[in-house]
């Protein structure tokens, strides 16, 4: 969304508003996983791929690609490795996620078997819960012109989460989230991944994300789900930039969300979690989005720059992975290395 945008420029939101006038909706769906398994546990994932521990070279491994924090070891707390770990995935539900969601949903089933296999240092099982929501936010706005559409655009208006956890009765859903001794805890999580293409156009993760853990647990809607002796964990899956803003009735000009005026700061997101969780060393994250603009069997994703940065924020934490290698299963497994890092370096209950 950027607004020194040159005159013939097609941008894909335009392309995907264009579309949605015609008939046909143009969406991206985003999810946030996060999990804890061991070495041992991490073989639930038959992928023959470099050791997840150390990463690929580029992008990839429990550190991410974008840098460590060096303050995050200074002040550790003394580990007494997690017995609890809260889930969040934000998944993208506009246009143009359709085939990540499906993939996403045929891995859940090895992921959660990662998450009960795992073994605490005490020998005990590991105590999860899950939540799935989307990357979308009620939201009014203007496109700027020129537009290449035969008539002017009226003003946009889309319905979207709030960062309200999904609970949908077909899926087998008791509550707002998936415990692990639910009854087909896995076909449920799966269920609840794929949530549809018709979400906002505008994706919001980290705006979401704070819905998620401060206004809607504020209103009762997702009260109950955060336990203050787990560790947080969240996955992002979008093929978009974040372009998070708490504003309304804004002018897009482009897709780029980085130059855009109004997007909050990544680093307040930073600070919002930690103060969630109780501090920087009691969550994590993993972030599968475009590390560059590029095509893959999922389709087109943009570099998503803001994702980027926040990750890097996050220090040892956090892990940013690509979704453009078009299979989120090492994706999946990389995120399943960070959490169990995160995990083992978890300070005690305060």
């Amino acid at each position: 969304m950027n607004v020194h945008t040159t005159l013939g420029r097609t941008s894909n939101l335009r392309a995907r508003l264009r579309a949605r006038l015609l008939g046909s909706i143009g969406f991206c769906a985003v999810v946030a996983a996060v999990a804890c398994g061991s070495s041992t546990a991490r073989n639930g994932f038959d992928h023959d791929s470099t050791d997840p521990t150390t990463g690929d070279g580029s992008n990839n491994g429990p550190a991410g690609s974008l840098g460590t924090n060096g303050a995050d070891a200074a002040t550790a707390e003394p580990s007494n490795e997690c017995q609890k770990m809260d889930l969040v995935f934000i998944v993208d539900d506009s246009g143009s996620m359709q085939e990540e969601q499906s993939n996403l949903a045929a891995n859940f089933p090895k992921f959660v078997k990662v998450l009960n296999d795992y073994q605490t240092k005490s020998g005990s099982k590991l105590d999860w819960r899950v939540a799935v929501t989307t990357t979308g936010r009620d939201v009014d706005y203007n496109i700027s012109p020129p537009i290449p559409f035969p008539i002017p655009l009226p003003p946009q208006s889309e319905k979207g989460d709030n960062g309200a956890f999904r609970q949908k009765k077909d899926c087998g859903s008791v509550r707002r989230w998936v415990e692990r001794n639910d009854s087909n805890a896995d076909q449920t999580f799966s269920c609840l991944a794929e949530v549809g293409t018709s979400g906002p156009s505008i994706e919001m993760p980290l705006e979401s994300l704070k819905l998620a853990l401060n206004d809607r647990v504020a209103d009762g809607t997702n009260a109950g789900f955060l336990r203050p002796d787990a560790l947080l964990a969240v996955v992002i899956l979008t093929d978009e930039d974040d372009c998070s803003r708490q504003d309304n009735n804004f002018t897009i000009a482009d897709d780029v969300c980085i130059t855009m005026q109004g997007v909050k700061p990544v680093a307040e997101y930073k600070a919002m979690l930690d103060g969630v969780a109780g501090g920087a060393n009691r969550w994590a994250t993993a972030v599968i989005a475009g590390d560059k603009a590029c095509t893959s069997g999922f389709g087109k994703a943009i570099d998503a720059q803001r994702l980027k940065q926040f990750v890097n924020l996050v220090g040892k934490n956090g892990m940013f992975s690509s979704i453009c290698n078009g299979d989120l299963t090492t994706s999946l497994q990389d995120a399943l290395s960070t959490f169990d890092a995160a995990c083992k370096s978890f300070p005690g209950v305060k």
